[in-house]
């Protein structure tokens, strides 16, 4: 990553550009290229360069190793001028989301709002239909009292509240609705090829069911498995069959579907209405006013713009009527001794519970990153840098609520 200065008038070069930084990928595991940070073939990019001043320091930030890949992040160095020379902050990435139906938290920028809250926008793989296919993804983001630059990437694609004025936004915007419908059963009106219905439900937005075409009146159903109290619904619309033109932003496109409720799968109740919808809505959101206490959601499908009828994530928020899940119990790190930047985690199953989010950092007070595990008891870690001293915590999900974090462990 290079630099120059530029003449305010005439926007011209002043003097020669200047070398900043470069990444470090056989030091810094999250900087190796790869779906899991696990590639030493090809080589990383380095690109989207940002800088924020704060405290009378400079703070490069910038996007590595790879557009294309879940481990996209952001990293950061400290400099006490614009051109450096420029200290790898020790809290690295400081954007990071590499779980969950979203995944993906790099290439972006770092800025305050009216009411003084941090923000670091970024942007989120897909790398479907095209190698740059991308989403939007915005993090509470800030400064701690050690002046290091993080941001919340935790709960960041499930509902979130805006914070009012004042709020520590740091300490979390999630509203507390959990997921009801991963992985529970799924019906159809007809199924194209190998697009199962349950694409529909797994918590991955790169896949995706198709019914067999795009007519009025293919639907998917979702079943929550028990009555639960239902505060908002996401659909997720795929491109399955659309013509390779048919990229980035169109006019005139739209999407028109109604969404029904049940309680006992038998007896329907319209819930969503948006059948004379006319504005594009790929990525549907809709909080409802008054929660629905209902057990079985169906969507139907009233227009498509192009293609068929073809849904990467039906996905109901709110909350059962449960018990959240119980802490989790033998939680261990086991770090490579032959490469320090790896690790193997593993903990005990929870009973009921559908996903664990693992929090980890530098201190055991500054846990600032974290990931979402579907379905699994382990995960191979490879993010860290070599000879950092690393804290670990974990947390159980089901559809009543978050447990008890542990207590955070030290992995030298």
């Amino acid at each position: 990553m290079y630099c120059w200065e530029i003449d305010r008038t005439t926007l011209q070069p002043i003097g020669k550009h200047v070398p900043l930084i470069n990444l470090n990928d056989n030091i810094h595991g999250w900087e190796r290229y790869g779906e899991y940070n696990d590639n030493n073939y090809l080589n990383p990019f380095i690109e989207g360069s940002w800088m924020n001043k704060y405290h009378g320091k400079y703070y490069l930030q910038y996007g590595g190793p790879g557009t294309e890949i879940r481990g996209y992040g952001d990293g950061v160095y400290i400099g006490e001028h614009p051109l450096g020379p420029f200290t790898y902050q020790a809290h690295n990435p400081f954007s990071y989301k590499p779980g969950g139906f979203a995944r993906g938290a790099g290439h972006g920028a770092t800025y305050q709002d009216l009411n003084g809250d941090w923000w670091h926008i970024s942007t989120i793989e897909v790398n479907m239909k095209n190698n740059f296919e991308r989403r939007i993804g915005i993090w509470p983001a800030g400064f701690d009292r050690d002046d290091i630059l993080y941001s919340n990437t935790a709960f960041g694609d499930y509902p979130q509240y805006l914070p009012p004025e004042n709020k520590n936004h740091l300490d979390g915007n999630f509203t507390g609705w959990m997921l009801l419908n991963y992985n529970k059963p799924v019906q159809v009106s007809s199924t194209l090829g190998g697009y199962e219905p349950n694409n529909a439900v797994d918590e991955d937005i790169r896949t995706y069911w198709s019914a067999a075409t795009g007519n009025p009146h293919e639907w998917i159903q979702t079943d929550l498995g028990s009555l639960s109290t239902v505060r908002a619904i996401q659909i997720n619309y795929a491109d399955q069959d659309v013509d390779s033109s048919f990229l980035g932003k169109i006019e005139g496109i739209y999407c028109q579907y109604k969404l029904w409720e049940s309680r006992d799968g038998k007896n329907w109740k319209l819930l969503v209405d948006k059948s004379q919808n006319h504005t594009d809505i790929p990525h549907e959101y809709v909080e409802l006013t008054n929660p629905a206490s209902t057990r079985f959601l169906k969507l139907e499908n009233i227009h498509m713009p192009t293609g068929k009828f073809a849904i990467s994530g039906f996905r109901v928020f709110g909350n059962g009527m449960g018990q959240k899940p119980d802490t989790v119990t033998h939680f261990i790190v086991l770090r490579s001794e032959a490469d320090s930047r790896n690790a193997l985690i593993k903990w005990f199953t929870v009973n009921a519970s559908y996903a664990y989010n693992i929090y980890w950092g530098i201190a055991p007070d500054k846990l600032y990153n974290s990931v979402m595990v579907y379905n699994d008891n382990q995960y191979y870690f490879k993010p860290m840098d070599r000879g950092r001293v690393y804290y670990f915590s974990i947390e159980a999900i089901n559809e009543n609520g978050v447990s008890a974090r542990t207590k955070p462990i030290e992995v030298k």
